[in-house]
């Protein structure tokens, strides 16, 4: 089961307008949907969870820097492990993909790059009624010790998420997030040890998957790219060179890391796009010439599968693994509907994302087959 935020995360505290809350924690809610979709030795990675403050505070956005989130994430993880299902924690820094007014403090990023479109914060900011420009507010550039900071989060809320039960962390390296805006040549402008170079734009990531594996265990330790992304305005001219010798790096120097998650290419996205056609060569459009790089670390794949394409994708070697997202939405017993042939539940793409007066709309309330079938056989 795929990382998909769901802003169902509740408030730690009573929210003003002096004093807006900027802290969400999980509760039985989250728990029961992270249960409804567990399995006996199935993969389910978590939404996002921030590992700072300063990480962001989107509204129902959990965090995992305080022992109210350990106590909270438990209840998660024990509901997973009675179904015999294993639960990766993903750990994201959102970077520039917020606003000072939600977390409170300054955006922070690889460099003090504004973004380059009109696109707006998802929500309001407190008090205000109306979305604001994200490149009206721009970022700070993260000085050296500020990163060893940001790192330090990681190690941090990577220690309690091993606490709190989690099996493992996954690093959020993909969706124009912290480490992708590293990795991108058009937000990293630096000129430093972090930047300046494909191989330099890399040691951000590399930096932070050692000192987290050092803290709990390389094997406990997966990652998720998106090379083929241009989500909040990402636009690297050197894709290829970047992430091929990510990839590398990590098959020399993680080899016992649990996974890399990556996130497939929407073709029709990167259809005409130069500086991603610039950038990637010529080559294939897909994550093959990064498996064959990575060797025996194992490979799985998001954004790509439904009830029919699913089938063969491991067996052919392709990847080791399908991750699905929305179709996990709206069909809890998805493995049992795919080993079955049952039809799937459409999801309400309108009800993916809270904060809602209503959480469990959308979110706990799609029925299994099974229920389905006896919701049909009564009179």
């Amino acid at each position: 089961m795929s990382p998909m935020t769901r802003n169902r995360g509740v408030p730690l505290a009573e929210s003003t307008p002096e004093k807006p809350n900027r802290i969400w924690v999980v509760d039985e809610l989250v728990a029961k949907y992270y249960s409804q979709r567990a399995t006996e030795g199935g993969l389910i990675i978590t939404e996002s969870i921030l590992p700072s403050q300063e990480s962001g505070a989107m509204p129902g956005v959990p965090g995992m820097w305080l022992p109210e989130h350990v106590a909270a994430w438990k209840l998660v993880t024990e509901a997973v492990h009675a179904k015999k299902g294993i639960i990766y924690a993903q750990l994201t820094h959102q970077g520039r993909c917020s606003i000072p007014q939600m977390q409170g403090l300054p955006t922070v990023s690889a460099s003090a790059t504004p973004w380059s479109t009109d696109e707006k914060y998802p929500y309001p900011p407190p008090g205000e009624s109306s979305r604001v420009l994200y490149r009206d507010f721009p970022p700070i550039e993260l000085t050296v010790a500020h990163i060893q900071k940001t790192i330090a989060d990681h190690v941090t809320a990577a220690k309690l998420s091993i606490e709190s039960g989690f099996d493992g962390v996954e690093l959020h390296g993909g969706n124009g997030y912290l480490i992708e805006q590293f990795l991108n040549s058009n937000v990293n402008t630096r000129t430093d040890e972090y930047g300046g170079s494909p191989q330099k734009r890399c040691k951000f990531v590399l930096e932070l998957l050692r000192a987290v594996a050092n803290e709990i265990g390389e094997n406990n330790v997966a990652i998720r790219l998106s090379p083929f992304g241009i989500y909040n305005d990402m636009n690297d001219d050197s894709r290829w060179v970047t992430w091929s010798h990510l990839c590398r790096e990590i098959r020399s120097d993680f080899s016992k890391i649990s996974y890399v998650h990556f996130v497939e290419a929407r073709n029709d996205e990167l259809v005409g796009h130069e500086v991603f056609e610039k950038g990637w060569g010529g080559r294939k459009v897909d994550i093959s010439g990064f498996k064959d790089i990575l060797g025996d670390i194992p490979v799985i794949s998001a954004g790509l599968w439904n009830a029919e394409s699913v089938w063969g994708a491991v067996e052919s070697g392709r990847v080791d693994g399908c991750v699905f997202a929305r179709w996990f939405v709206s069909n809890p017993d998805l493995v049992e509907r795919l080993k079955n042939g049952w039809p799937l539940s459409e999801y309400n793409r309108a009800k993916f994302y809270g904060p809602t007066s209503k959480r469990e709309v959308g979110y706990t309330d799609y029925p299994t087959w099974e229920e389905l079938k006896k919701k049909e056989e009564k009179p």
